[in-house]
């Protein structure tokens, strides 16, 4: 039985009736069409050793990069794209209205002191400011009488506070929600109405993983956050089958000046050693955070996407990827036990 095997294993076509050359072409000729490559894919597949000493990066540092970034050309869905956009003048906002002129689009980015707003090509300077309705109205109407349309409205704008929740003045959280959640929504309405005519648009909604993991003694910077998300994913429902897409993107730490206009209260004197345990974990973590290019990169792709994710966590591969996993499955104790561990208190 053996040297049977082996006999046909080693015959010739002509020796085995059933395995003729014409079989082995109709074989092939049925076989599935290899895929074509995404350009990132060649470009790792083209890279070699020299690349990796010369440049004193590790291949996975290299690798993780090229993924990350987007293709050397943009594609057609992305040209000549209208965005509004609020808080260019710093941070995140910066570095979207930066990377989204380096590809040619039309943005109207917003500050409450426009001189502040760099000088780009096809940036439109904006004056905004969001806890007041009236300025939001004329904001945005005059930049849409400009535009003509809007294809992305990105509402990015935000401020920060620290201080204990149980001392916590209500002018302040109703600050906080004005510019975070109420100055935002009414943007969204204003943005829905054109969209609604023109039939299509992306509305990019900037909340926070706070709104998910908070940070503690930022309790209305989270709960706005919070309230911002859940929002998002109720006017998600009610659009149906609309071909206008809303997206929840939900930055983790990342490397800005953020935490410099954070307004941060008196403490008393019993909390402060876990608020000075706090305040120096939130900065740990910022300075080791990614840049805000990697937000800047991520919408970009939402832009190019023609089904974008409902909601999308941007930041390092711990607090985007693995805590929001955990999150899923450890019981609500465990949870608060995690975030006091992770912030030394």
């Amino acid at each position: 039985m053996l040297t049977a095997i082996a006999t046909m294993r080693h015959a010739t076509p002509e020796a085995v009736p059933w395995k003729t050359p014409r079989d082995r072409r109709s074989r092939k000729s049925r076989a599935a069409p290899r895929p074509r490559m995404k350009p990132a894919q060649l470009r790792i597949l083209s890279l070699k050793n020299a690349d990796y000493t010369a440049s004193g990066r590790s291949r996975c540092q290299i690798i993780t990069d090229l993924l990350c970034s987007p293709l050397s050309e943009p594609s057609s869905k992305s040209l000549n794209k209208t965005i509004f956009l609020t808080g260019a003048s710093s941070g995140i906002g910066l570095a979207i209205a930066e990377t989204l002129a380096a590809r040619g689009h039309q943005i109207w980015g917003t500050s409450r002191d426009p001189a502040r707003l760099p000088r780009l090509p096809g940036l439109h300077p904006v004056q905004l400011d969001l806890s007041d309705r009236q300025s939001i109205d004329t904001a945005f109407n005059t930049a849409l009488a400009e535009a003509n349309h809007f294809d992305v409205l990105i509402n990015n704008a935000g401020s920060g506070h620290f201080g204990s929740a149980e001392r916590l003045l209500e002018d302040e959280v109703l600050r906080q929600f004005q510019i975070l959640v109420f100055g935002h929504l009414h943007l969204m309405q204003l943005a829905l109405k054109s969209m609604h005519a023109q039939g299509s648009g992306l509305i990019i909604n900037v909340t926070s993983l706070a709104a998910r993991l908070p940070v503690p003694f930022m309790a209305a910077y989270n709960a706005a956050k919070a309230a911002m998300a859940a929002f998002t994913m109720s006017i998600q429902l009610e659009l149906g089958n609309s071909a206008i897409r809303i997206v929840d993107l939900q930055p983790a730490d990342i490397r800005t000046a953020f935490n410099d206009a954070v307004v941060r209260d008196h403490i008393p004197e019993s909390m402060e050693e876990r608020v000075e345990k706090t305040w120096r974990a939130v900065e740990n973590n910022m300075a080791n955070a990614p840049g805000p290019e990697l937000v800047a990169r991520h919408v970009l792709r939402l832009m190019d996407s023609s089904n974008p994710p409902p909601r999308l966590t941007v930041g390092d591969m711990f607090q985007s990827k693995i805590a929001p996993f955990l999150l899923r499955f450890l019981p609500h104790r465990v949870q608060i036990w995690g975030l006091k561990k992770y912030y030394g208190i």
